[in-house]
């Protein structure tokens, strides 16, 4: 078998390819030749980077009723984010969005060992298992969207993309 080679940069997709196609090589799987064995013999092992402590478990997009805008119907819109380590994790400077740009910036917040947060769009009080963005309209779409997590260098987190074009649910778990 006789695979094309890739020309400019090693992505990091490119990388974990060539470790893959290496080791199938290796096992007497597949024979590399030309450009494509060098790359693979040369590719580093695949870097695996640690999941993030924090994900995106729940969004509720869709609050009961009819869209009014009141703090209450703003504030049955929610998403909610796990702890999945066994120690506190500080919050500053991370920041919950969405695709239109909507963005909740953490402020001096920890989330408990194995705990959650919901993250209201409404306004209300501050308390550890609820924060509240101070919105006066819905960011979540009824009809899609995505929500994302960025951690306090601004790199991504987690990621959590919902469709439901008929607006038929309320709610997704990621």
């Amino acid at each position: 078998m006789r695979i094309a080679a890739c020309r400019g940069p090693v992505t990091a997709s490119a990388a974990l390819v060539s470790t893959v196609l290496a080791s199938t090589a290796a096992a007497g799987l597949l024979t590399l030749t030309g450009p494509v064995a060098a790359a693979a013999a040369a590719a580093p092992a695949a870097a695996h980077r640690a999941p993030s402590p924090v994900v995106i478990s729940e969004i509720f997009y869709n609050s009961p009723g009819s869209d009014h805008g009141s703090n209450a119907s703003l504030n049955a819109e929610w998403v909610k984010l796990r702890n999945r380590t066994g120690h506190p994790v500080s919050l500053f400077h991370w920041t919950l969005r969405d695709t239109a740009h909507h963005v909740y910036r953490f402020g001096n917040y920890s989330l408990r060992a194995h705990g959650t947060v919901r993250i209201h769009t409404g306004s209300g009080r501050d308390t550890q298992r609820n924060l509240f963005q101070n919105r006066g309209w819905y960011v979540w779409n009824n009809d899609g969207d995505t929500a994302i997590l960025r951690g306090p260098a601004g790199n991504n987190r987690d990621r959590c993309s919902y469709s439901d074009s008929s607006e038929d649910f309320d709610a997704v778990d990621c």
